[in-house]
């Protein structure tokens, strides 16, 4: 498994609407990436959260817009006038992380949409066992696009590792905010989407997305090794997977009280 790793070399707009001050932005590819920034105000743990959740929901065959390495040399952003910009540029130099902008996507509405079960499911699956608390009603975090439906923004994945020393037990957190998700209603289909998926999602296929963390996202953490903390949140997720009944239980009770 491998991300390409391309050169930001213009940088287009802000994207507002992100809490932590997201950009569009053009890259040496000539194609253009929704950019999340290592020099944000969660700092590099939300990019292994996107890139964790976003390669699993790939494997598990949901669609997520391409994540590739972004890197921005010294000199990027030097010219920009706004002042908090040009600090959020400085402060992200070297490897950052980028989604393919999906050009003419519009987000994705619940009373105009209706998910079949079975997609429903597998998001709802997905998003207990990342813990990802940020695909509600208020922040769908869906989007349309050729007719499909897209999971972006897993930023807020594994919130575990803002904590970080309590990970055992958190592996095993039944996840009640899944109560909050914008598909619960639909996803009448948990049950036979935990058996594939348990079968599916392998420890070894674990492993290779949790190789894919740089090592320099994961320097906040002075009495561990980079190899040790991947070593952490391979165990975080195989646990996970392990006891998914926990989480897909406690989604199956949370639907029930929506009826």
């Amino acid at each position: 498994m491998e991300l390409r790793t391309i050169n930001v070399i213009r940088y287009i707009t802000p994207l507002r609407e992100g809490g932590s001050l997201p950009a569009l932005a053009e890259a040496d590819d000539e194609f253009k990436y929704v950019v999340k920034f290592r020099g944000a105000g969660h700092g590099p743990r939300m990019l292994i959260s996107e890139l964790i959740g976003g390669e699993i929901a790939r494997l598990l065959g949901l669609r997520v817009p391409e994540l590739v390495f972004l890197n921005l040399d010294e000199a990027f952003g030097r010219t920009e006038g706004d002042e908090e910009i040009q600090d959020l540029l400085q402060n992200s130099r070297g490897l950052n992380l980028g989604l393919h902008y999906l050009s003419g996507a519009v987000t994705y509405d619940p009373v105009a949409v209706r998910i079949e079960p079975e997609l429903a499911s597998r998001i709802v699956w997905l998003d207990s066992f990342l813990t990802n608390i940020d695909r509600t009603h208020k922040n769908t975090n869906l989007l349309i696009w050729n007719k499909e439906l897209w999971l972006i923004d897993q930023g807020a994945c594994l919130y575990f590792h803002y904590t970080w020393t309590n990970w055992k037990e958190q592996a095993l957190n039944p996840f009640p905010m899944i109560s909050e998700h914008v598909l619960l209603p639909q996803a009448s289909l948990l049950a036979e989407v935990d058996q594939e998926y348990r079968s599916k999602l392998t420890q070894e296929m674990i492993r290779e997305v949790v190789e894919l963390i740089p090592d320099e996202w994961l320097n906040w953490d002075d009495m561990q090794t980079p190899q040790e903390m991947r070593e952490v949140y391979w165990s975080f997720l195989t646990e996970r997977l392990a006891y998914s009944d926990l989480f897909v239980k406690e989604a199956q009770d949370a639907k029930a009280i929506l009826i």
